[in-house]
C-alpha cells in the first residue's frame, strides 16, 4: 500500500506557479489619462489585483481584454460630454502632463486641492 501512495504522489502534477502581480505605478491622487479611450481622471482608489466581478471583465472586448494580476485604479473620471467613476487597469493608464484640474464632484469631496501636480486627499479621509 504505502508503494501506491507514493507512486499516485510521484504521478501528481506540480502547481502551476502563479505570478506576482505587477507593482503599482500610480498612486492617490495621480491625474492620468486613458490608453485608448477620451477620458481622464484623479485616482482615489487601488485595487493591487483586478477585484470586480468577472461580468464586468467578460464584457470588455477581448482583443482589448486586460489581464487580471496588476493594478487596477478607481477614477474620478470625465470626458467632454460627462463626469463618471471608471475602473481602469494599470496598462491602460498615462500620467496626464495636461495640468488641468478635473472637473468630477467627487473631486473636491475627497480631496482638499493640490500641490506638485498631485491631489492632496482630506485628513479626515486618510487611513
Amino acid at each position: 500500500m504505502t508503494h501506491e501512495w507514493k507512486s499516485m504522489i510521484a504521478r501528481t502534477a506540480p502547481e502551476a506557479p502563479v505570478e506576482a502581480p505587477t507593482p503599482a505605478t500610480f498612486t492617490i491622487g495621480d491625474v492620468v489619462k486613458h490608453r485608448v479611450f477620451p477620458f481622464r481622471g484623479v485616482i482615489f482608489d487601488v485595487d493591487p489585483v483586478f477585484n470586480n466581478t468577472d461580468e464586468w471583465w467578460q464584457s470588455i472586448p477581448e482583443t482589448i481584454r486586460p489581464h487580471k494580476n496588476q493594478p487596477f485604479y478607481h477614477l474620478f473620471a470625465e470626458n467632454e460630454e460627462s463626469a463618471y467613476v471608471a475602473y481602469v487597469s494599470q496598462q491602460n493608464l498615462l500620467p496626464d502632463p495636461d495640468g488641468d484640474p478635473i472637473g468630477h464632484p467627487g473631486v473636491t469631496q475627497m480631496f482638499s486641492g493640490r500641490a506638485g501636480g498631485r491631489y492632496l486627499l482630506r485628513n479626515q479621509i486618510r487611513n
